[in-house]
């Protein structure tokens, strides 16, 4: 049987899996570390990515592959294809200022309120991480480098481009060949979900020109090769990624907790919100996937666990040892500012410290019930656009923590399907893959889930959002 690989390039590592393409079982694994950093040279992807390759084996077996990645990245290149500057990632907010300055010369231009302006035009209300408002920053703090800018691309773009055989000395051949995906096209800020084009005025006010732009290939189409000959998809944005990881279909709602948390739902038409917390994405099969993002994450517990002395597995056992609501003690996790809400400049805090509740166990409840509330706030915003919720999917590293399994179903009100651990976004990519051999979508069967149904706790969210109104 033909084999098919999948490549997750996540903001820490890259992951790549080689599945058999019918029945979809998973043959070989490999992973590589990334460069940490909200500001990475991409050949550090490209180092990474051939080490994972190495990692499983190799890929010369494979007949297709497809890579999903970190979304927003501004990926720039010269005339000769070669990198312009060290790629500012999602999750870099020196471009906050670049945001705000969108909205209100949208607001001075169209009559419109700006985010209203935006919500319409692209379904996003431009925020730091979006790619248009980091080309806006380029423009003002770096104009010679925004000057050099031939073309602009994202991580997934840019990786599957480099397997195609193109980089520095490609020229204008090898920028024409650049593709994307409807998924990570939508998170740029200069191309629409709803009519499926690229808004070329959105680049002149940021850019300060047009430079080559991706083709949007469809989901199951390929326009590269490796130079070997195996078809290469389009790929998608990484939420998009662990949606067709996890067999996601319209009315399901998935929770990811890693870097950042993500709340997201495949839906049938597309949205737009003014307020800027829901961005109306589209996905990688056809449907939109309007979605909420927070910054703060599994480093959340990545940090607690490391002012407690403990690893992350004893972090949950301190944490289940706690009651719901950790004592009363509420953590506002902002750690890195946050984007939802947008709060660039924020920092995280604790409230309700007591002499009695302020305890290793109640810290680790606090830390864990953080996230949870946070991304309950995210479930708000979708119902609030009209997104139905039939099913509530819970992946991401920070998924495997009991403790964070029972705080999401808690403060959701809700019962969780967890799938059992797995690489979703190397899985979606490889699903894609496969299709685009096939011609259709795979009927792979999906991994074992489990339910997790805690009684409902709204005191916990309560508390939190009395905590975090405090937060400016």
């Amino acid at each position: 049987m033909p084999l098919v690989a999948g490549v997750d390039s996540s903001t820490q590592s890259c992951k790549i899996v080689i599945r058999d393409a019918e029945s979809g079982a998973v043959l070989r694994r490999g992973t590589a570390r990334h460069a940490p950093g909200t500001e990475v040279d991409p050949e550090s992807w490209w180092t990474a990515l051939q080490a994972a390759v190495t990692a499983a084996g190799g890929i010369e077996d494979v007949a297709a592959i497809a890579v999903s990645g970190q979304q927003h990245g501004m990926v720039c290149l010269d005339a000769d294809g070669a990198v312009v500057r060290p790629a500012l990632l999602w999750n870099d907010v020196r471009s906050a200022a670049a945001a705000r300055a969108m909205i209100d010369d949208a607001a001075a231009s169209s009559g419109l309120d700006g985010a209203e302006y935006w919500a319409r035009a692209t379904g996003t209300v431009p925020v730091a991480s979006i790619t248009a408002a980091k080309l806006r920053w380029l423009a003002e703090n770096e104009p010679e480098n925004a000057a050099r800018t031939a073309a602009v691309c994202l991580p997934h773009d840019w990786l599957s481009w480099r397997l195609a055989g193109y980089g520095p000395g490609s020229g204008a051949a090898g920028l024409a060949a650049l593709c994307t995906d409807r998924s990570d096209a939508s998170g740029t800020g200069y191309w629409s979900p709803a009519t499926g084009k690229y808004l070329p005025e959105v680049l002149e006010q940021t850019l300060g020109h047009v430079p080559v732009l991706p083709r949007v290939l469809e989901p199951l189409e390929a326009e590269l090769r490796t130079p070997a000959g195996q078809l290469i998809g389009a790929g998608s944005g990484d939420n998009a990624g662990a949606a067709l990881g996890v067999g996601a279909e319209v009315g399901d709602v998935v929770v990811s907790v890693g870097t950042s948390g993500t709340v997201f739902a495949v839906s049938a038409a597309p949205t737009s919100d003014p307020t800027g917390l829901v961005a109306g994405f589209a996905d990688a099969t056809g449907h939109y996937l309007p979605l909420v993002c927070t910054l703060n994450g599994s480093r959340v517990l990545d940090a607690t666990a490391a002012l407690l002395n403990v690893d992350l597995p004893a972090l949950t056992e301190l944490a289940q040892a706690a009651g719901d609501g950790a004592g009363g003690l509420t953590m506002v996790p902002y750690f890195e500012g946050e984007r939802t809400p947008n709060l660039p400049d924020a920092t995280g805090s604790l409230h309700g410290m007591t002499l009695q509740n302020f305890t290793p166990e109640n810290l680790a409840r606090a830390a864990v019930e953080a996230i949870a509330c946070s991304l309950a706030d995210g479930l708000a915003a979708l119902t609030a656009v009209g997104t139905e919720v039939r099913r509530v999917i819970l992946v991401g590293g920070a998924a495997r923590s009991a403790a964070l399994q029972h705080a999401v179903s808690a403060v959701f009100g809700l019962p969780v399907t967890v799938p059992d651990p797995d690489e979703y976004v190397a899985n979606g990519a490889a699903k894609q893959a496969a299709g685009v051999l096939a011609g259709s979508w795979p009927q792979w069967a999906q991994s074992g889930t489990s339910t997790v149904e805690a009684a409902p706790a709204p005191e916990i969210l309560q508390r939190y959002r009395a905590a975090a109104a405090t937060v400016r």
